[in-house]
C-alpha cells in the first residue's frame, strides 16, 4: 500500500480563512462547502491537463461519440496535526484500470493481477467461449436444419396421406349410394362390410406411417438434445460459478466508518442483492481511505467531467450527489456516528407555506400549491397537500387529490370534494382533456423559438426518484414548449406537457436531447439553489357539475 501523503493533496490556495463546518455533508442533497468547492476546482484544474483522459471521457473536441463522462469526488480531511488537505476519486475505473497517480485505491480491488476475481472471471470467460463454440457448431446446426426438415416433411406427408385417406372415404360414401338402389340387401351388406375393411386397411396405415415419422423425429431429436445437453450443462456450470464469485466479491468489499466498525457488502445490503457497481463510487472510496489512515472527514463534494450519459442527465463540472441506489445503504454505514448536515428537502418540507385558495364551489377547488410541499404524503414526510386537505375537509367523499406536482414545483392543482368529481376529473385527465400550461426560467438562452421534446422516460433504479431517458423501457413522454423571453442569460418559457410522467419537464429541459437548459433550482437535473422555478400556472377543464369550460390562472413569482 502506498503512503498516505502519495494521495494527500495541498490546498494550492490559502484556505485557512475559510470556516470549518461544523458537521459533515449530507450526501445525497447538498450545497457544497466553500473547502469542498475550492478542492473540486484543483482537481478540475489537474483534469484539464490529462488529454489521454479527455478524450476518453469525452471532454476534447473530437473524442469518440461514444464517449462518456465519470464522476469524481473530493474529500477535504484534517490531519492529525490540524493541517487541512484533501483525497480524491473516481467512480469505477478509467482506462482499464482501478489505480491512477494521485486518486485514491478502490476499497477492493476486482482487477488485480492474480487475485481470486480476474482467475475466476478467466474460467467464466472460458465457458462462454465453449458455449458460444457449441452453439456456433456446424454439426448443432445441421442436426437443427435435419430435425427441422425432418418434421416439416413427416406434417407434409401426413397431410398428404389424410388427404388421400379422405377421398377415399368420399368415394366409399358415393360408391355406397349409388349400389344401394340397385343392390339386394346381402349384396349391398357385402358391399359395405369390403368398404369397411378398406377404411380400417386405410386409417392403421396411416396410424403406421405417423409411428414411423415419429421415430425418425425422435432419432432427429435426440441428436440435437445430445448437443443442447452438453450447453446446458456449461451454462449451469457458468451460473453457478458466477453466482459463487458474485457472491465472494460481496463478501471481499468491506467499509469501515469512523467508529472503526466494518462490514461487508452483503451484509450491508441483507437480503438484498448489492448493484452492480456497488462500492466502486467515488465517496466511498474517499470515505474508506480517510478511515483506514485516521483523517479526519470534513467535507466533501462529487461532480461529473466529460460528455453526458446517453440516459441520465448529468452536465460537465456541475456537483451531484451520491446515488441512493449503490451508495445509501453503503454511506449510511459509513457515517454512522457523525453529526452530519440535515437533510434541506425535510427542513423544505416542514417549513412549506400554506395553501392558498384560487377558486372554490360545492364540488371542488384549485389551489396554489406552494413549492416544498408535497402531493400526497411521503415514506417519512405526513404534511402535504393531500393531509392538508383531508383536514380541511373531513366530510369529504373521495381521495381529493386528482393530480400531483413534484414536491418542488408550485402551481395550480385540483382538488375534488366528492368520488364522483374526482373520476370525472380524472377521466379528463386520462384522456388528455385537460389543457395543462407551465411557466419555467431555464439556465441559459435557447436558440429556437418553440418545438416539441419526445423523450420516452422510466425511473433510475439505482437513484430513485430520478428519471432516465431511456428507449427500451420507457414510457412515452411529450412536451411542446414556446419561448417567452430571455432574461439577462436565462429562458423563460411556456411548457404544455402532452403525457404526465414524473418528472418530465424536468429532464426534458435539463437532458442533451431535450432543450440542454436544466430549470434554475433543480437540484436533480440542474444546480441546487433557491427554489425550482418551474410553475403550472394555468389549468383548462370542463367543470364535472356544471359542464362550464373552466380556464383558470395563476401567474409565477419568479
Amino acid at each position: 500500500m502506498k503512503a498516505t501523503s502519495d494521495y494527500l493533496r495541498k490546498f494550492q490556495s490559502d484556505v485557512s480563512e475559510i470556516t470549518l463546518p461544523q458537521r459533515f455533508t449530507f450526501p445525497f442533497y447538498y450545497t457544497p462547502h466553500p473547502l469542498a468547492a475550492q478542492a473540486a476546482q484543483e482537481l478540475q484544474l489537474d483534469l484539464r491537463e490529462r488529454e489521454d483522459w479527455n478524450r476518453q471521457l469525452g471532454y476534447e473536441a473530437g473524442s469518440s461519440r461514444d464517449a462518456e463522462g465519470k464522476m469524481f469526488g473530493v474529500l477535504v480531511v484534517q490531519r492529525s496535526a490540524g493541517i487541512l488537505a484533501y483525497l480524491a476519486a473516481f467512480s469505477g475505473k478509467i482506462a482499464e484500470s482501478n489505480h491512477h497517480s494521485g486518486f485514491v485505491p478502490p476499497v477492493f480491488d476486482i482487477l488485480q493481477p492474480g487475485g481470486f476475481f480476474r482467475k475466476e472471471e478467466a474460467q467464466i470467460t472460458k465457458l462462454n467461449q465453449e458455449v458460444e463454440k457449441l452453439e456456433q457448431d456446424s454439426a448443432l446446426q445441421k442436426a437443427k436444419l435435419d430435425l427441422q426438415n425432418t418434421e416439416q416433411r413427416a406434417e407434409a406427408e401426413i397431410a398428404t396421406m389424410r388427404l388421400r385417406n379422405k377421398n377415399k372415404k368420399i368415394a366409399r360414401d358415393q360408391k355406397r349410394a349409388e349400389a344401394e338402389p340397385q343392390m339386394t340387401a346381402t349384396d349391398y351388406q357385402e358391399l359395405d362390410q369390403a368398404l369397411r375393411r378398406e377404411s380400417a386397411r386405410l386409417d392403421r396405415e396411416l396410424k403406421s406411417f405417423k409411428k414411423d415419422w415419429r421415430q425418425k423425429i425422435k432419432e432427429a431429436r435426440k441428436v440435437v438434445d445430445a448437443w443442447e445437453a452438453k450447453i446446458t450443462a456449461l451454462k449451469k456450470e457458468r451460473s453457478r460459478r458466477s453466482a459463487a464469485l458474485q457472491d465472494r466479491l460481496f463478501a471481499a468489499f468491506r467499509f469501515l466508518n469512523s467508529r472503526g466498525e466494518e462490514k461487508s457488502l452483503k451484509t450491508i445490503f441483507g437480503a438484498a442483492q448489492p448493484p452492480a457497481g456497488a462500492g466502486e463510487c467515488a465517496a466511498p472510496k474517499l470515505l474508506q481511505y480517510a478511515f483506514q489512515h485516521q483523517l479526519q472527514p470534513i467535507a466533501m463534494a462529487e461532480f461529473w467531467w466529460g460528455a453526458p450519459p446517453k440516459s441520465a442527465v448529468r452536465r460537465h463540472g456541475q456537483f451531484y450527489p451520491a446515488c441512493r441506489g449503490k451508495c445509501e445503504p453503503i454511506l449510511g454505514h459509513m457515517l454512522k456516528g457523525m453529526a452530519l448536515d440535515p437533510n434541506p428537502v425535510l427542513a423544505e418540507a416542514s417549513q412549506a407555506p400554506p395553501i392558498e385558495k384560487i377558486y372554490e364551489d360545492d364540488y371542488l377547488l384549485l389551489i396554489d400549491k406552494p413549492p416544498g410541499l408535497l402531493s400526497v404524503p411521503g415514506k417519512t414526510i405526513r404534511d402535504s397537500v393531500q393531509w392538508r386537505m383531508q383536514q380541511a375537509y373531513p366530510k369529504a367523499t373521495g381521495p381529493l387529490t386528482v393530480h400531483r406536482l413534484d414536491m418542488s414545483t408550485s402551481g395550480l392543482m385540483l382538488i375534488a370534494k366528492t368520488e364522483g368529481v374526482y373520476k370525472s376529473l380524472q377521466q379528463q385527465f386520462i384522456k388528455r382533456r385537460v389543457k395543462k400550461q407551465y411557466v419555467a426560467l431555464l439556465e441559459g438562452r435557447l436558440e429556437g423559438d418553440s418545438g416539441i421534446i419526445d423523450l420516452p422516460l422510466r425511473v433510475d433504479l439505482d437513484n430513485r426518484p430520478r428519471q432516465l431517458v431511456c428507449y427500451e423501457y420507457g414510457k412515452a413522454a411529450r412536451t411542446r414548449w414556446q419561448k417567452i423571453g430571455e432574461e439577462r442569460n436565462f429562458t423563460r418559457v411556456h411548457f404544455f406537457p402532452v403525457t404526465g410522467r414524473t418528472h418530465q419537464l424536468r429532464v426534458h429541459a435539463a437532458h442533451h436531447r431535450g432543450l440542454n437548459s436544466p430549470i434554475v433550482g433543480d437540484e436533480l437535473y440542474g444546480q441546487p439553489g433557491g427554489r425550482l422555478h418551474l410553475h403550472a400556472e394555468q389549468l383548462e377543464f370542463e367543470h364535472p357539475v356544471t359542464k362550464k369550460w373552466m380556464v383558470m390562472m395563476r401567474k409565477a413569482e419568479f
